[in-house]
């Protein structure tokens, strides 16, 4: 697989009052093409500074970024070319129906309205949300919420898609149906980088993860060779026993089904 994400000594400190605090630490991350990369921290890690950077919605204060061979600092609007980003609180008009925010959204990329409503179509195809085009999001269930953020999300085919804590609050039914969503975004060629507080979610969907503590990196790997670098004879390892171990905090969203 080629590189497709790649950062070294990233950092970002904010200032409150005199003192300088650092967010992000020296951040060395390496993602490759058509892989899900979970990207796992307790809260206050850094893991949404991070976020924010690769996603240019914030400018870094030292190091590298490249995505798709573009630099962070030098072509910032190549990279939002081809990422695609959904965010904790998704991005769909309140006021527009799925279908019209799609045209919307693929209309601001430069689509033709021939293009837009083609796309617009695959894309509620995929995600199963052809019986709610025409409807409201206040009409939506959760689950369908969250498959038409990431609809929009993909309306530019990016080629990594960053999704920031997909499923919370969504019941296990929904949950599970979104990581099939996930996995089939994955299978067609798309990366997904994917912040998760659901360590279950994290073991069942990601190629590799990364751990983040205190704005840095202190654990990166496949989920089974993290696990069984920790077990012991006979009792295997939880993805929640290596993040106790490499973080000294319990994670109590694991035990959320």
């Amino acid at each position: 697989m080629s590189q497709i994400l790649y950062t070294s000594g990233l950092q970002k400190s904010y200032k409150t009052g005199k003192e300088t605090i650092p967010a992000v630490n020296g951040v060395d991350l390496e993602v490759f093409s058509g892989e899900i990369f979970g990207f796992l921290g307790p809260n206050g890690a850094g893991k949404t500074t991070t976020l924010r950077m690769l996603t240019t919605l914030l400018q870094p204060d030292a190091g590298e970024v490249s995505i798709c061979s573009y630099d962070l600092y030098q072509q910032p609007e190549k990279i939002r070319e081809v990422i695609g980003y959904v965010s904790q609180s998704g991005g769909a008009d309140k006021d527009a129906t799925a279908w019209e925010d799609l045209i919307l959204q693929a209309r601001l990329y430069g689509m033709s309205k021939r293009e837009a409503a083609a796309r617009a179509s695959d894309l509620l195809a995929a995600l199963g949300l052809e019986s709610i085009a025409d409807r409201r999001p206040a009409t939506y269930s959760g689950g369908q919420k969250r498959r038409l953020d990431i609809a929009i999300g993909m309306i530019n085919r990016p080629k990594i898609l960053f999704l920031d804590e997909p499923t919370t609050g969504l019941d296990p039914h929904s949950r599970e149906q979104l990581w099939d969503e996930v996995r089939k975004l994955r299978d067609l060629g798309t990366t997904i980088f994917l912040t998760t507080h659901y360590m279950e979610e994290a073991d069942a969907l990601s190629d590799r993860i990364a751990i983040m503590d205190q704005g840095q990196i202190v654990l990166t790997g496949t989920p089974a060779s993290l696990k069984d670098a920790i077990s012991s004879s006979g009792t295997q390892a939880s993805l929640n026993d290596v993040f106790l171990q490499h973080t000294g905090r319990y994670n109590k969203s694991a035990q959320i089904a």
